[in-house]
């Protein structure tokens, strides 16, 4: 039997370790935030070094762009990158850490994992996290999301942000397309095509001149001949032969124009495309689709798209929002496509802004039109 006095010990001593543990479980969450580095109200105790030394590095005002770095990133390059991060996130669907798991990331809606604690500050400031987004927050995330609870202190080189979303991108399988702005050179190529126009403008009124000349001399002929030929019947009858069949070409002339303007809509302006035109206008495509080989990048090959059944490539992962469409990539639907990739099938992973003129788009889908033939 226990006395009172030992009885005592024991239970004091069971108290002050209770005390003990808790007391070093509070101070650990003190100093590591843990279980809140990305939703408590109160921040880290503490930044994690990204090896940056905080240098303020100022990205060069002209070079690539965004979309273009992004449609070369080294995905090897991004997973080593991202062991900067795998203290706090990891990238398997549903395990999350400290921060929330970063598993199809790249086009998920910000603050989407439902187990996760998030501060309020990043759903204020963006709705999906595009490639574009995440690279704001990846160079200063208190910068672009003032109040959020991550201690990152950011990735200051832009290829190291190319890099890590790329990776973090191509975990799910598929990759996100992105819009590579026209390239310089085809506002020399139009200066030069003006150029060209200007210096034809001078002889095409010369051939005008000429011809007027040349009708003008055929008329006094054709009446000094009409005024001598008197009892040359053969001859008159081929004459009238020639009036009738001058007659009948401005009649095959209003025909042509008739069955034009019968043929209406998208369609008649694809048509009509302007070909070189359309192979210009393509380049904004070039870094995501290869037009004439079956070789996908990130986005599928282009290779006989028109009347193509509509996410058929064997090979590449299409979104939901594509898959589910069904059909085929008729010219109404591709023209729909092109003008507003978002509006057209919302949910969908592709970038591009869409291609606002009519008859620009009418003129790509003719370039690859030709390229089917």
């Amino acid at each position: 039997m226990l006395d009172t006095m030992t009885f005592t010990k024991i239970l004091g001593g069971f108290c002050g370790a209770l005390l003990i543990f808790l007391l070093g479980k509070w101070v650990a969450e003190e100093m590591y935030a843990m279980g809140g580095g990305h939703g408590d109200d109160h921040g880290p105790a503490y930044v994690i070094d990204t090896g940056d030394g905080g240098e303020e590095t100022a990205e060069a005002e002209e070079g690539p762009s965004f979309a273009e770095l992004y449609a070369s990133a080294d995905i090897a390059a991004g997973e080593k990158v991202f062991g900067k991060c795998k203290a706090c996130h990891a990238v398997e669907d549903g395990e999350n850490k400290v921060g929330p798991h970063l598993f199809e990331i790249v086009g998920r809606d910000v603050a989407a994992v439902g187990d996760f604690n998030y501060s309020g500050a990043l759903s204020e400031v963006a709705s999906v996290w595009t490639p574009e987004e995440l690279d704001g927050f990846l160079e200063n995330p208190k910068g672009y999301a003032p109040g959020t609870s991550m201690g990152f202190a950011g990735l200051k080189k832009i290829q190291d942000r190319v890099d890590v979303i790329a990776y973090l991108d191509s975990t799910d399988g598929s990759m996100t397309e992105l819009v590579v702005p026209a390239a310089a050179e085809e506002e020399p190529a139009a200066e030069e095509a003006t150029e060209e126009t200007a210096a034809e403008e001078p002889a095409a009124e010369e051939a005008t001149e000429e011809t007027a000349s040349e009708e003008a001399t055929e008329e006094v002929t054709e009446e000094a001949a009409t005024e001598e030929v008197t009892e040359d019947a053969p001859e008159a009858a081929e004459d009238a032969a020639e009036e009738e069949a001058a007659a009948e070409e401005p009649a095959a002339e209003e025909a042509t124009e008739e069955a034009a303007s019968d043929e209406s809509g998208f369609a008649a302006l694809v048509a009509a495309a302007d070909i070189a035109a359309g192979e210009r206008a393509y380049k904004k495509c070039a870094a995501c689709h290869v037009p004439d080989e079956e070789q996908n990048r990130v986005g599928p090959h282009l290779v006989n798209l028109v009347d193509r059944e509509i996410a058929s490539v064997d090979g590449f992962n299409y979104s939901g929002a594509l898959t589910e469409l069904g059909g085929v990539w008729d010219l109404d639907r591709l023209s729909a496509w092109l003008e507003n990739p978002r509006e057209f099938a919302p949910g969908n992973k592709m970038s591009f802004r869409g291609v606002s003129d009519e008859e620009e788009r009418a003129n790509i889908i003719g370039y690859l039109q030709s390229l089917a033939q």
